[in-house]
């Protein structure tokens, strides 16, 4: 072959070579950063997404657990399955930590095959009474000091809570404050005696009543 045709050769091989074009990058939705976009809840097929499906894993996890802690009568209540139950109750008899991690995991998996609706419901209901004890107990807790040391605090209580016995409440006031005398002279120790525990009592159940009676309306 001639050079000229070498030539030739070459330049046609030149001008059918493959032409590659740049990589467009993906640009991110407005007012998101990559970062943002790459973690975003669906992919592009509409599908979660990895970080989704992993944060909807650990929701589960932390819902299997907050179940696991419920009282056993609450518990038997709710709707199950057979084999969540039994999980649960397995957790229960786990005492390792590696162990219980594993068993949470393992429940977190069953927790799919059930609507979680009800049962974040029913967590929240008791955790809602948790707390509505302990403010219960505060109260309650303040209140029998300032009605054991001020007479206008029987006042203000009956004021705040007319439905209340009087009678019955005076008289706890009356033996708790008795017992609570020093037995010997200054500087002895006060000694609360069963009225004192009763006057807390009664305070108690009436402020836990009324608590609910207004969450009921």
């Amino acid at each position: 072959m001639s050079r000229r045709g070498g030539e030739v050769g070459e330049a046609a091989n030149a001008n059918t070579a493959t032409i590659i074009m740049p990589r467009m990058s993906r640009r991110p939705a407005p007012g998101r950063s990559p970062a943002q976009e790459a973690d975003a809840a669906f992919d592009e097929d509409g599908r979660p997404s990895k970080s989704q499906r992993k944060r909807e894993s650990h929701a589960l996890q932390t819902l299997g657990d907050d179940l696991a802690a419920l009282p056993s009568s609450r518990l038997k209540a709710l709707e199950l399955p057979e084999s969540l139950r039994e999980a649960i109750k397995e957790l229960h008899r786990t005492r390792s930590h590696e162990g219980r991690r594993r068993q949470i995991q393992f429940i977190g998996k069953l927790m799919r095959q059930v609507d979680p609706g009800p049962l974040q419901e029913a967590v929240a209901n008791f955790k809602l009474g948790g707390a509505q004890d302990a403010l219960a107990l505060h109260q309650a807790e303040r209140w029998r000091e300032e009605l054991l040391a001020d007479d206008t605090a029987l006042t203000r209580w009956m004021a705040e809570h007319p439905d209340t016995e009087a009678q019955p409440l005076r008289a706890l006031i009356r033996q708790a404050r008795i017992e609570a005398r020093p037995d010997a002279g200054a500087g002895a120790a006060v000694r609360q005696g069963r009225h004192y525990r009763d006057l807390f009592q009664f305070i108690k159940t009436h402020l836990t009543n009324t608590t609910s009676a207004t969450t009921a309306t």
